[in-house]
C-alpha cells in the first residue's frame, strides 16, 4: 500500500466541518483488536470537535462494537467484511439502533465476469454479485450503501457512474459514491450519471486539490442540490 500520512484526524474534521462538509467517515484501515482503543479515543475526541455527523467503520465485527462507537459519539457504523460473513449482523445493527445507525460499505470490482464484492479491505473476493448483495443489504434494514469502485479509488479519472445509476434505479435507500474523485466535474457527473444521493473523496480534500466550499458553490452553480 502506498499510504501517505494526512495530518491529525481530529484537526481535519473539524477543518472539514467548518468549510461546510456535511458528513464525515473515519475508516479504521489496520482495525487490529490492539488499536480498538486508540480508534475509540479519536471517536470521542471527533465527536467534541466536530458538529456534523460522522460515521466510522474498520473491525465492527459485533453489536457490542457499534455500541462502543456509538458510545463514543459517532452518528453512524459503517459494516463490510463482518456483514458479508455473517448477513444477519445487518439485521441485529437495524434491530436495535435504528437503520440510520447502519451504513453497508461495499468494496466491489469490475472483473471479466461482472461486478463483485470483495473483502479484508479489497483483497478477497467473494462469490457475491454488487447488485444482488446490495439489495439483500436494503431488504436487510442498513439505511444506506457506501460502494466504493476498486477500478475507479485512487486513480482520479472520476467515480463508476454506469454501476452507481444501476444501484440507484434498484434500490430504496440512499447510495454514497467513492472512488474516483479528481475534479469538480466528476462530482457533478457522478449526480447526474451516478445518480448518487452524496460524493465522498479522501485525498482531493486532504491535500488541497479541491476546497469543499469551492466545490458546492461551483455544484450549486451547475444546478446541483448542495447545502452551502
Amino acid at each position: 500500500m502506498n499510504l501517505r500520512s494526512a495530518g491529525d484526524p481530529v484537526e481535519l474534521g473539524r477543518a472539514y466541518s467548518e468549510a461546510g462538509a456535511d458528513e464525515l467517515v473515519y475508516l479504521d484501515i489496520t482495525a487490529s483488536h490492539e488499536g480498538r482503543k486508540t480508534f475509540t479515543d479519536m471517536v470521542t475526541r471527533v465527536a467534541r470537535e466536530v458538529n456534523i455527523p460522522f460515521t466510522v467503520g474498520g473491525g465492527i465485527n459485533a453489536i457490542e462494537d457499534v455500541d462502543r462507537m456509538l458510545a463514543a459519539g459517532a452518528d453512524k457504523v459503517s459494516v463490510n467484511s463482518a456483514a458479508l460473513r455473517r448477513p444477519e449482523f445487518i439485521d441485529e445493527i437495524a434491530g436495535r439502533f435504528g437503520s440510520q445507525v447502519c451504513v453497508c460499505a461495499i468494496d466491489a470490482r469490475m472483473d471479466a465476469d461482472g461486478w463483485h464484492c470483495y473483502v479484508n479491505g479489497g483483497r478477497v473476493r467473494v462469490e457475491r454479485t454488487l447488485l444482488d448483495w446490495a439489495k439483500e443489504v436494503a431488504d436487510r434494514g442498513a439505511g444506506e450503501i457506501l460502494f466504493t469502485s476498486m477500478n475507479h479509488d485512487g486513480v482520479k479519472k472520476g467515480f463508476a457512474n454506469e454501476a452507481l445509476a444501476m444501484l440507484a434505479d434498484a434500490l430504496p435507500i440512499p447510495i454514497i459514491a467513492s472512488g474516483g474523485a479528481g475534479t469538480k466535474e466528476h462530482f457533478r457527473d457522478v449526480f447526474t450519471i451516478g445518480k448518487a444521493d452524496a460524493g465522498l473523496a479522501a485525498s482531493v480534500f486532504h491535500f488541497g486539490e479541491i476546497p469543499v466550499s469551492e466545490l458546492k458553490q461551483w455544484l450549486r452553480e451547475e444546478g446541483i442540490k448542495v447545502r452551502i
